[in-house]
C-alpha cells in the first residue's frame, strides 16, 4: 500500500512559463489590435487552461467578459497557438531543485506523471526541451480528456490505468486547481508556495503538505504514511 505514483502540475510547479505565455499573448493581442498585457497580469490568469487565459487577456480581467464574440475568441486562440508554438519556449525555465528531485524520485522507483491544464500539444516539446520527457510515464493535458482540473478525471484515469489505490498516489501542484483535483480524487496533495495561484495562499486550499522549495519533496515522499 506504499506510495507508488506522483502526479505533477506543470506551469508554476515544475516550470516558470510566464515570460513565454506573456510574450505569446502580447503578440496575439497586437495581431488583433487589442491593448497589451503585462507579466504581472498574466501571472494571475494562469491555471485554468489556454481558452480561459485568452478570454482573460481579451477582457483584461480575471473575471473575463462572458459576452466576448466567439469568432474573436477563436481567432485569438489561433494566433496565440501560432505564437506560443513558434516562439520556442526559450524563456521557460525550471524551478530550482526540479531536475535533481525528479531524477532522485525516478531512481527510487516512483512512477511520475504530468497532469496539467495546458493544452497537450505544447507539453511534450517543453518537457523534451528541458530534459524531463523520459522521466514521466504519463502526460495528460487540459484537452486530453473531457474535463480538466479541478475535476479528478485525469487522476482517476492514472489510478485505474496503473492499478493503484488512492493511498498509493500523490498530487503535487502550485494552484488551488491542483489541490482541489486531489481532494476530489481522494488523494493526498503537496501545495507549493511559489507558483501561480491567483494571488491566494496555497494553504487556503488545505493541501496535505505545504512546501516552499521543490527539493523538500524528497523528504515528504520518504516520510509519507504507508
Amino acid at each position: 500500500m506504499s506510495l507508488r505514483y506522483i502526479a505533477f502540475d506543470l506551469d508554476g510547479t515544475l516550470v516558470d512559463s510566464v515570460p513565454d505565455l506573456t510574450q505569446a499573448l502580447q503578440m496575439m493581442l497586437a495581431d488583433l489590435d487589442r491593448p497589451t498585457v503585462s507579466v504581472a497580469e498574466v501571472t494571475g490568469w494562469i491555471g485554468n487552461g489556454a481558452d480561459i487565459m485568452i478570454r482573460r487577456a481579451l477582457s483584461r480581467a480575471h473575471a473575463h467578459d462572458p459576452d466576448l464574440d466567439p469568432s474573436l475568441v477563436a481567432q485569438a486562440r489561433e494566433r496565440f497557438n501560432f505564437h506560443y508554438e513558434n516562439n520556442g519556449h526559450e524563456k521557460t525555465v525550471l524551478y530550482p531543485g526540479v531536475v535533481d528531485t525528479l531524477n532522485q524520485l525516478h531512481q527510487q522507483g516512483y512512477q511520475l506523471g504530468v497532469v496539467t491544464n495546458k493544452p497537450y500539444a505544447f507539453v511534450p516539446a517543453i518537457l523534451a526541451d528541458l530534459g524531463l520527457a523520459e522521466l514521466f510515464t504519463d502526460v495528460i493535458g487540459g484537452d486530453s480528456l473531457s474535463t480538466s482540473k479541478p475535476d479528478p478525471e485525469g487522476l482517476h484515469l492514472l489510478r485505474d490505468k496503473h492499478g493503484l489505490t488512492n493511498a498509493q498516489m500523490l498530487m503535487v501542484g502550485d494552484s488551488k486547481n491542483d489541490i482541489l483535483a486531489a481532494h476530489n480524487a481522494g488523494l493526498a496533495s503537496v501545495g507549493l508556495t511559489y507558483g501561480y495561484n491567483y494571488g491566494e495562499p496555497i494553504s487556503d486550499s488545505r493541501p496535505t503538505y505545504i512546501l516552499d522549495n521543490f527539493s523538500e519533496l524528497v523528504s515528504v515522499v520518504a516520510n509519507h504514511p504507508v
